[in-house]
């Protein structure tokens, strides 16, 4: 059995690790590749996995992350990766003109949390800079992360929202998702640009994710509200090499497709694990409702493979993790929110 993560560097290697999916996919997509809004939760052990990819295949290319980066730290871990960055505003018509030609675009912008309040700088970042990089990276291959936050809510028990259900976007952070979309689709139907979107529900690794989110307030005695009930998670580093497998989908008009593990998760039965691995009881408050935030990624999973962690040995490895008092993100993912506020 594969011991749990020790420190923050074999952590981020795991993250980084690429799949043979990836190592043959980036063998065929050569050409240099950007990364938009690098600095986030995954942008850099993704970048860090294409440059192993291409260490073990051979290639040589530029791999070019690009962000604001308010954390000095970022820039100097990507450096040491061997990934130039460019400090960029994509809110600036100029910096987006200046960024370089590739023909591999990665685009990770976004902005949820603090959304409500600046409604205007999170429809800025989901709408507006989209249709400038669109135009920009025209005649690239792009993936672009999307959310499931665009279907709503769906009923437990169909097991997942699926491409091609009716979109029905809650709050203002899901709706600026899905102008984000319409105007990468539109970008991809007006010049033939070759897309994929991914709606990912959600990422997670030790120190970020509802998983993390559910582990703490277990361990801190915290009450847990039962009326999101149920949740998808994904091994960050599985996300990754799926959203880099994409770019073999990317295609005019745009393809969709959903990214989580296929696991349906309930809380109250994730919390009660948490309970015995931490030896606490468990505090619930409300009833679970009928309907939640849930993808079906079947179709991508048929492509990809079964993840290579599951949600079990997540659980273990994130109270393993805490035990040892080893860093988080501390950036609470919310998921609990029915209302779509963030």
């Amino acid at each position: 059995m594969l011991p749990p993560p020790a420190t923050v560097d074999d952590l981020e290697s795991r993250l980084s690790e690429p799949t043979a999916g990836v190592l043959e996919t980036l063998s065929r997509h050569r050409g240099d590749v950007v990364l938009l809004g690098v600095a986030g939760k995954m942008g850099p052990t993704l970048a860090r996995m294409i440059a192993r990819a291409d260490e073990a295949n051979g290639v040589r290319r530029r791999i070019i992350g690009v962000a604001r980066f308010s954390d000095a730290d970022v820039p100097r871990r990507l450096g040491q990766w061997g990934i130039e960055t460019i400090a960029a505003d994509l809110l600036d018509d100029a910096a987006v003109r200046e960024l370089p030609d590739t023909p591999l675009v990665v685009y990770l912008a976004g902005r949820k949390f603090g959304s409500t309040g600046q409604e205007s700088l999170t429809w800025a970042m989901n709408a507006a800079v989209p249709i400038k990089v669109a135009e920009r990276y025209r005649d690239s291959r792009i993936v672009a992360f999307s959310t499931g936050n665009v279907y709503g809510n769906t009923p437990i028990a169909r097991g997942g929202s699926r491409v091609g259900d009716p979109l029905n976007p809650i709050g203002e952070y899901a709706m600026s998702c899905l102008a984000r979309e319409r105007l990468f689709e539109h970008a991809s139907l007006t010049h033939g640009t070759p897309v994929c979107l991914v709606r990912l529900n959600y990422a997670c690794e030790l120190r970020y994710g509802v998983l993390v989110d559910l582990a703490m307030k277990v361990r801190d005695g915290v009450q847990i509200d039962l009326a999101m009930g149920a949740f998808n998670v994904i091994w960050q580093a599985d996300a990754s090499a799926a959203s880099l497998m994409a770019f073999d989908l990317c295609a005019s008009p745009a393809k969709v497709v959903n990214l989580t593990g296929p696991e349906t998760l309930g809380v109250r039965r994730v919390c009660e694990e948490f309970g015995r691995l931490w030896n606490r009881p468990v505090q619930f408050i409300g009833t679970e409702a009928s309907d939640a935030l849930l993808n079906d990624a079947t179709d991508l999973l048929d492509l990809t493979g079964y993840p290579r962690v599951s949600p079990t040995r997540m659980m273990e490895w994130i109270v393993d993790w805490l035990r040892k008092e080893q860093p988080t993100l501390n950036k609470p993912t919310h998921f609990e929110n029915r209302d779509g506020t963030f």
